[in-house]
């Protein structure tokens, strides 16, 4: 096996990694939340990350809102559905470079049992190595879903004909990923 060909294997670091989406409330305001337990791994193949091999998973009762009544009812049957589907994950099925540090991220996202395809823009952060000789890689991720086709379907009016939640879910991960040795 060349070097070209060398196998490597990098896991998600959650101490350095955050795991964001938003979604429109009354459409007035966002609320921002965060998955706090995650864990993920990148396989590549050579020196660079094209055609990597990526896998992702969040635990759904991390989910954080800073507001527990709020997050309480995003882990009920309403939205996730914690006790049934404790986890959502991603498994990808392309990860092509586009130009210079961006590279669009393409597989399978899956909530609540439902697994629908997605497309995510990726910008490469760099690459380095820590005091200690560990390889490190950053990425930013963003892309957007609609909750509903999930199965999350919770909806409410307000009395002038106003959306609460809004269908579109953005998401934002900033991700660091460290080599295994």
């Amino acid at each position: 096996m060349t070097q070209s060909q060398t196998l490597s294997t990098w896991a998600i670091d959650p101490a350095h990694s955050e795991i964001q989406f938003k979604v429109k409330h009354l459409v007035i305001s966002t609320v921002t939340g965060y998955f706090r337990q995650f864990s993920g791994e990148v396989k590549t193949t050579g020196e660079g990350f094209e055609n990597a091999e990526i896998s992702f998973a969040a635990d759904v009762n991390s989910i954080d809102t800073n507001q527990e009544m709020r997050d309480n009812h995003l882990k009920s049957a309403d939205f996730f559905a914690a006790d049934e589907f404790p986890q959502l994950t991603f498994k990808s099925s392309a990860f092509e470079h586009v130009g210079g540090d961006d590279y669009k991220l393409t597989g399978i996202l899956s909530i609540r049992g439902i697994s629908k395809e997605v497309i995510l823009d990726v910008e490469f952060g760099g690459a380095a190595v820590d005091g200690y000789g560990n390889q490190k890689a950053g990425f930013e991720i963003n892309g957007k879903i609609k909750r509903k086709e999930f199965g999350l379907n919770w909806d409410a009016v307000t009395e002038a004909g106003g959306v609460v939640v809004s269908d579109e879910v953005k998401l934002h991960l900033n991700v660091q990923v460290n080599k295994a040795q």
